[in-house]
């Protein structure tokens, strides 16, 4: 393990308990008027003692956090990566798509108000097609039934909405909610993003938030710790992005798997708040259960310029808290000169095949991947900052001066009202439209694949650049020969100039309006708006104080809401015979499992969404996507038919995955579409996190091979039998007996991660039931 040094450590600077009495109510945001940041600090102080008394050996900032906020700090397991602690959120933030499914299921529970501030976020469901205004009306008048839920319902049971047009929820927890020591869960992977605040905040499917909005202690597997320690600074062409570009270089996107990401060293001061977000973001991408940085002075600088100077003040008391202590120690620590960081590009198809941009397009050829940068995107929850836009803008402006416009197509997505107003004021989005930008609306849009890409014919072999996150195999416009690399705005900006891979704007030129050649200079920009944010546009609704006349509507008829049946319990018996569904080969993300893009409109409706179901995964009998054989025809068909037409004919069946199985996004359609589809069990050789706990959530068994290798003992046509469940329980192994097409047998060990608890949820059905059932 590796101990902090003396130099890293921040000392209090005067202990909590004396500042209680200095200022009046704090809320937690202007939104939350009746709450105190100064009770959620004295909790948090009250249990790191507690813990510490009991540990008896300094903590990790991600530590202090995370014990900070047990349910039973004086009780509590604590065993990094081995115990499950049970803990209370501060907050709950749920975006539209899948805050349709969480909603449903909270309005299941009966529970007449969320017990913590809730808020929901109108982001996911706007489509890139025109740009700005005209998409954002098409998209109102498109998901005006799903919008009218999710505002009667937030203000039915007492949540928080923002409206479309608000901005990305990341973005906006950010600018709103966000502050050094708070621990928030939120239904999307990318919630890690507040972490660049100095807070825990975690992605998570619908169920695990419907627990802490009922007011249930939330259940997160005892995380290790993985310190990234940045020395040197941030300068020139590097960004905060290649920061995290080159940790998914080094960890994978499973590296970070059961883990927080925590950064410290002199290096972290070199960073902007904003900058510090754009890396936790993409910790999603190693699988990391969140990224931290501790409390520093460009945090509080970002905390005064949105309106929430008293927070921060209070902050500045407590960093005894919000940094790890002396000696504390990490699981594992990579080292990073930030003085040495190149700018760097990651793709195609996976965020962690990391090449530096000096030696991209030499790559590129001879992999075989395009070299024409077709369309540059830049924006989305990872760099939508003012810091990052005037970066680009300052591109721009260089552009402009020579008389050249972009090559490539080229889109900004700002990431919120706030930023869209600001840049439009300051005219920062002008030199990027002048040379033919186009300024998209403050949403996910092709981020998620909310895009109607028209340039390109269907299934084109093409390249694009984005300052996104993720880059799977259609993951942006549905086309799986698109080549996909994310890199820095500023460099995305740079490759749509000269259109091409073969550029590097730190030594290369282009040419100007009259073909003379000139390099461009060193982007530039400003942290924060010299003269403040303008806020733009009101789009938030507030929950009334008295909602019992509020009303709930869900048409029978919809096909886009479906009021939830519960799943039926399990029956007493070992799973005996079930059928092979598909054995899936290689990578498969929540976006194989359940794909975004158009299938985004289903998200409220559970038994449309399964039409989905597995459909870009690749079969292993065949090597192709949707398409298994379907044993009782004997003929070949979709994955979501064959699985219905087992369910029909009472026959259970089982998926068998490789490595990393459900990495992505949080997307817990993942889980419940197998569920509602017959399913009963997904073996694998290893999980993401959040889809592991998912399908536990809806009453699937999420299992894994003992043996990796036994992955291979998987035939076509098998019959696959769990046996031990009648003796179910922590820690002990379930046996597998396969039974293959020529009669002969194969027996082997499955492991899981249940605890009493979770093996509750499986006996009730989901763990909706069990809730149901108190």
């Amino acid at each position: 393990m590796f101990k902090i040094s003396k130099s890293s450590a921040h000392l209090c600077t005067r202990n909590l308990r004396t500042t209680a009495g200095l200022f009046q109510r704090v809320p937690m945001s202007k939104f939350d008027p009746e709450t105190d940041v100064r009770d959620n600090f004295a909790v948090l102080q009250k249990n790191v003692d507690i813990v510490k008394s009991r540990l008896r050996r300094p903590l990790t900032l991600s530590e202090k956090i995370v014990y900070g906020h047990l349910d039973e700090p004086e009780t509590a397991d604590i065993a990094r990566g081995e115990s499950y602690l049970r803990l209370r959120p501060d907050r709950v933030a749920m975006q539209d798509a899948t805050a349709q499914m969480a909603m449903l299921q909270f309005v299941a529970s009966g529970i007449p108000r969320v017990a913590v501030p809730s808020t929901i976020h109108c982001d996911h469901l706007i489509e890139a097609q025109l740009g700005g205004d005209t998409d954002l009306n098409r998209a109102k008048d498109i998901n005006a039934e799903v919008y009218n839920f999710l505002s009667t319902a937030g203000a039915k049971y007492g949540a928080g909405f923002w409206k479309p047009g608000s901005g990305i929820i990341h973005q906006i927890i950010l600018e709103n909610y966000a502050y050094p020591g708070i621990m928030l869960i939120g239904t999307d992977s990318h919630t890690v993003n507040g972490g660049g605040l100095g807070g825990v905040f975690v992605g998570v499917g619908g169920a695990d938030a419907v627990d802490v909005m009922a007011g249930i202690p939330w259940e997160l597997k005892c995380p290790k710790v993985i310190g990234v320690h940045l020395t040197g600074e941030i300068s020139a062409w590097t960004s905060p992005k290649d920061v995290i570009l080159r940790v998914a270089d080094i960890l994978t996107v499973k590296g970070g798997t059961g883990a927080i990401v925590e950064y410290f060293g002199p290096g972290v001061n070199s960073l902007s708040c904003t900058g510090m977000g754009t890396i936790c973001n993409m910790g999603a991408e190693i699988g990391a259960t969140t990224s931290i940085f501790p409390y520093n002075e460009r945090m509080a600088r970002y905390l005064h310029a949105t309106e929430r100077g008293e927070i921060a003040k209070i902050a500045d008391n407590y960093k005894n808290l919000l940094a790890s202590d002396e000696g504390a120690e990490y699981d594992e620590v990579i080292e990073i000169n930030l003085s040495e960081l190149k700018p760097l590009i990651n793709g195609p198809f996976t965020p962690d095949l990391c090449t530096p941009v000096s030696e991209i397009g030499a790559r590129a050829e001879k992999e075989g991947w395009p070299t024409e940068v077709k369309v540059g995107l830049i924006g989305s929850c990872t760099n939508s900052s003012y810091e990052d836009m005037t970066r680009s803008s300052s591109i721009a402006r260089q552009a402009q001066s020579k008389g050249i416009k972009f090559k490539s197509l080229f889109t900004i997505t700002p990431g919120s009202e706030q930023i869209r107003a600001t840049i439009e004021r300051d005219g920062i989005d002008k030199p990027l439209r002048d040379i033919g930008g186009l300024v998209l609306a403050n949403a996910c849009g092709p981020c998620i694949g909310q895009w109607d890409r028209q340039d390109i014919e269907k299934n084109e072999k093409n390249t694009i650049v984005t300052s996104y996150n993720r880059n799977f195999t259609g993951r942006n416009d549905a086309n799986p020969n698109t080549h996909g690399f994310v890199a820095s705005p500023e460099i995305a900006t740079a490759l749509a100039l000269a259109g091409t891979l073969n550029f590097n704007p730190e030594t290369d030129s282009l040419l100007d309006k009259d073909g003379n050649p000139f390099m461009l200079d060193t982007p530039y920009g400003d942290e924060l708006p010299a003269t403040g944010f303008d806020p733009g546009q009101d789009t938030y609704q507030a929950p009334p104080a008295d909602s019992s006349a509020v009303k709930v509507d869900v048409d029978p008829n919809s096909n886009r809401l479906e009021l939830l049946t519960p799943f039926a319990a399990w029956d007493g018996q070992d799973y005996n015979d079930l059928q092979l569904l598909i054995k899936v080969k290689g990578k498969c993300t929540t976006d194989h499992i359940s794909a975004a893009g158009p299938w985004l409109k289903f998200r409220g409706h559970l038994n449309n969404i399964s039409n989905n179901f597995l459909i870009t995964a690749v079969n292993a009998e065949n090597g192709e996507m949707n398409s298994i054989k379907n044993v009782t025809s004997g003929e070949f068909g979709p994955v979501p038919g064959t699985a219905r037409d087992y369910k029909a004919n009472g026959i259970g069946w089982v998926v068998v995955g490789d490595e990393n199985y459900g990495e992505g996004s949080s997307r817990e359609h993942a889980a419940l579409e197998p569920r509602h589809l017959g399913g009963k069990a997904i073996i694998v050789r290893s999980f993401a996190r959040i889809h592991e706990t998912n399908l536990k959530k809806q009453g699937m068994l999420p299992l894994t091979f003992a043996d990796p290798a036994d992955y291979e003992k998987v035939q076509p046509g098998d019959k696959v039998s769990i046996i031990g469940l009648t003796e179910f329980a922590p820690g002990v192994p379930l046996t597998c007996k396969l039974t293959h097409s020529d009669g002969s047998t194969d027996e082997f060990k499955l492991n899981h991660t249940f605890n009493e608890n979770q093996i509750g949820w499986f006996k009730a059905g989901s763990a909706l039931n069990k809730m149901a059932d108190k």
